[in-house]
């Protein structure tokens, strides 16, 4: 369903809980930035009502993964780390276009965020299967249902925005330039990285 070029090494699971609370810093921190994402784009594009009103949406349900994640971490005795950069988000937003309509650059926008949500939930099932902790493994395959109905979303709106055919094709230029970054980040020490 997803379509990544590149799946994620499975090594990358076992390296992940082996710092479980680095990872759990690391999710946290990502439910923030997307429901800030989803803030940042109904401020921008105030006139595509559906788009608000599906942000307003998702922005809810991003704070509230965070205050679960937060729980997660205050149950296992452990505290929420600091913020850290994400590289491989940044590596993304390197590849947005920056000229153009509003429109193109919106629809950018919307497949960076969807390829962030696919990237999260293949990781989520990843996860979801190798984690050693019953409840950790539970919470990341519920989570993992939610992040496909986010990259479902943001396909959805890019294409209702500039039809499907440009959109399919700018979408396969994202898979396969996300492919080329996903290999400098396998170490399993964040959810992208």
């Amino acid at each position: 369903m997803l379509r990544l070029a590149l799946p994620t090494d499975p090594r990358w699971a076992h390296a992940a809980q082996m710092d479980i609370s680095e990872i759990l810093t690391d999710h946290a921190w990502c439910e923030q930035k997307a429901a800030s994402a989803a803030i940042s784009l109904m401020v921008q594009y105030p006139e595509f009502p559906e788009l608000v009103s599906q942000m307003a949406a998702l922005a809810r349900e991003e704070m509230e993964h965070f205050q679960r994640v937060h729980q997660c971490i205050l149950d296992r005795g452990l505290s929420l780390g600091r913020e850290r950069k994400d590289p491989y988000v940044h590596a993304l937003i390197s590849f947005q276009i920056k000229q153009g309509s509003k429109e193109h650059r919106l629809r950018d926008k919307l497949l960076m965020a969807a390829l962030i949500e696919a990237r999260s939930c293949e990781r989520f099932r990843l996860l979801s299967e190798e984690i050693a902790d019953p409840s950790l493994a539970g919470f990341y395959r519920e989570l993992m249902a939610s992040e496909a109905g986010h990259y479902t979303l943001f396909i959805s709106l890019a294409r209702d925005l500039t039809g499907r055919e440009a959109t399919d094709v700018r979408w396969r230029a994202w898979l396969n330039y996300e492919a080329g970054q996903i290999q400098k980040f396998q170490s399993g020490k964040g959810m992208h990285a």
